[in-house]
């Protein structure tokens, strides 16, 4: 993992949100050319803006770095809305999911 793949990344998961990298940057508090910069190779955001960046995409920083993922932001959607369920509906949900699994 390096630098190519935080650039390919940014890009994958902001066409996933549906904005462009000018809306991108001016929803940041950036100069509208600042994610433009980032998936061109000129620059790599700080820890700080990195974090931001990963909020704002709607995803954890680990799910940034998954890349057996392909839409990690649906996935964080799905374990989000999962965490208020009670232990025998998730085990219901996991049910379904095999069965879907199997088709």
């Amino acid at each position: 993992m390096d630098a190519d793949f935080i650039r390919k990344r940014v890009t994958q998961l902001r066409l996933q949100k549906g904005v462009s990298e000018y809306q991108m940057s001016l929803d940041m508090g950036h100069s509208r050319s600042y994610i433009q910069s980032i998936v061109s190779g000129k620059a790599l955001p700080s820890m700080a803006e990195f974090l931001y960046m990963c909020e704002y995409l709607g995803v954890t920083p680990s799910a940034f770095f998954d890349e057996q993922t392909d839409n990690p932001a649906l996935l964080q959607k799905a374990l989000d809305e999962m965490r208020s369920l009670s232990d025998k509906d998730i085990l219901s949900l996991l049910s379904l999911i095999e069965r879907f699994k199997e088709k």
